[in-house]
């Protein structure tokens, strides 16, 4: 078992003020792969204090400098590649060719995206009125981030704050904390200057509210579920700090008549099973135009049933585990949900598949005729689970579409580009996919209304973490 106890501090593996371990389970076997230590106020205190010691020289370092500390950064995460997919399988149970092809790899491509966009950003421009505006590093960052892909969320928080000056603390999620230790040693490597970068491991309420109260905190960046942002907003509160958000998500996925139904449907099941269904933006809600519905239904359901379950340590097309048993809890309490409301379960359905007694597997579901009152088409599921629902017109396709608390990600298939068009500018999201079109490195991530505020990559990924100056001359 990994001995991961330390916390990285002041640029030094630091051990806890106080002593207190958690084990780290593998969540295909339900037995511990490692032990950390989970931290108090008192060791958020002496990071911050190394954050803001450090942001003192940090945030007058050149936009070249910075560039070569990302460009090594970059070096040795691909050097160390492999370990990380190893390390994301391992605790997240992610299927090691998914982690290799996805959550590994987007540690590559959002670093290269800041890169890109650094290179691109005006820190100095003349407005027409001919005052100066400047952008500057916003301060001492504490960001809190998931465990449902750890990578991702990482290096969409710590990047920008190492690209535009600013310092952070990193509070990794407590289920998935091995592969944040392991971006630490990156980033050690790297040669970023002692208190860039400081992580404390720990839980929401403990470290993550004492990061948010925080005095010397400037900015807060969290990702996790709108109940949590709320809780971290509050807190945030008294010391007026900038707080960005990214939250859940019930993602509307709206198949028209006219749509490439076998390529978009099958595309569209799997998407939604995709890092078993633990992904904010999974298009969840399946609308379907009434005259193709039995045939959705159809593909829908062969498709599921082609969905296979297996272990992640083993090459192959499946999906994994849920992350804990906590996660499986919720999932399945939703799944009998759906049953218990009348939804028709195509495919899946309560319990672990056959063979898989011990881990946090659930079976992969599919229900149809689902009404958009249940709790299955309202409550954001976080497992493996497709809720199918019909429509008839395109504007009653919209009206479902925004019914929801969230807005983060809509999804449009389509064969005719005018609807297209005009259906994607009335879906309050703030990403719509169409026939396929996938997220792309250093465009901008996030939602409307409780989806969260703010958004993740690219430039608009680094304005988040600048403030606005404005000098006026005579």
């Amino acid at each position: 078992m990994l001995d991961k106890r330390k916390f990285f501090i002041d640029g030094k593996w630091v051990d806890p003020v106080v002593p207190n371990d958690l084990q780290v389970l593998d969540p295909a076997t339900e037995q511990p792969v490692a032990v950390i230590s989970m931290g108090t106020p008192a060791d958020v205190d002496k990071a911050v204090a190394a954050a803001k010691k450090a942001f003192a020289t940090y945030s007058r370092t050149s936009v070249e400098e910075r560039l070569a500390l990302l460009e090594k950064l970059l070096e040795v995460y691909k050097r160390r590649y492999e370990e990380m997919a190893q390390t994301i399988t391992l605790e997240l149970g992610a299927p090691i060719s998914m982690s290799r092809a996805q959550q590994a790899d987007v540690g590559v491509g959002h670093l290269q995206g800041f890169i890109d966009a650094l290179r691109h950003l005006k820190n100095r421009e003349t407005l027409p009125n001919g005052d100066v505006v400047l952008r500057e590093p916003i301060g001492v960052c504490g960001l809190i981030t998931p465990w449902n892909w750890p990578i991702n969320q990482i290096a969409l928080k710590v990047v920008p704050v190492l690209a535009t000056g600013s310092t952070c603390v990193l509070k990794p999620s407590e289920f998935t904390p091995l592969n944040a230790l392991l971006y630490a040693e990156m980033v050690e490597e790297a040669g970023f200057p002692a208190g860039v970068f400081n992580l404390v491991n720990g839980d929401g309420p403990s470290v993550g509210a004492a990061l948010s109260k925080h005095k010397d905190i400037d900015m807060m960046s969290f990702t996790g579920s709108t109940r949590a942002g709320i809780a971290v907003s509050k807190d945030a509160a008294d010391t007026v700090k900038r707080v960005t958000l990214e939250l859940g998500g019930k993602s509307p996925n709206i198949i028209f008549e006219d749509a490439d139904l076998e390529d978009r449907v099958a595309g569209s099941v799997l998407e939604c099973f995709n890092n078993s269904g633990q992904s904010c933006d999974a298009p969840t809600r399946m609308l379907v135009q009434r005259s193709v519905y039995d045939k959705v239904v159809e593909i829908a359901q062969r498709t599921g049933e082609t969905q296979a379950v297996g272990d992640p340590k083993q090459e192959g097309e499946h999906i994994g585990p849920l992350v804990s048993d906590i996660q499986f809890g919720r999932v399945q309490a939703l799944i009998e949900a759906g049953v218990a409301e009348g939804a028709r379960v195509l495919v899946g359905g309560p319990g672990k598949p056959e063979g898989y007694e011990k881990g946090y597997f659930v079976k992969p579901t599919i229900f149809a005729d689902v009404d958009p009152n249940m709790r299955i088409a309202r409550e954001e599921i976080f497992g493996p689970v497709l809720s199918i629902i019909p429509f008839d017109t395109e504007e009653q396709a919209i009206e479902l579409a925004n019914d929801t608390n969230y807005g983060l990600a809509a999804y449009l298939q389509t064969g005719d580009d005018a609807r297209a068009e005009r259906v994607a500018g009335r879906l309050r999201a703030g990403m719509v996919h169409i026939n396929g079109g996938p997220h792309r490195y250093g465009s901008p991530f996030g939602g409307y209304k409780q989806s969260g505020n703010g958004r993740e990559g690219g430039i608009f990924g680094l304005e988040d973490f600048l403030e606005v100056k404005t000098v006026h001359r005579p």
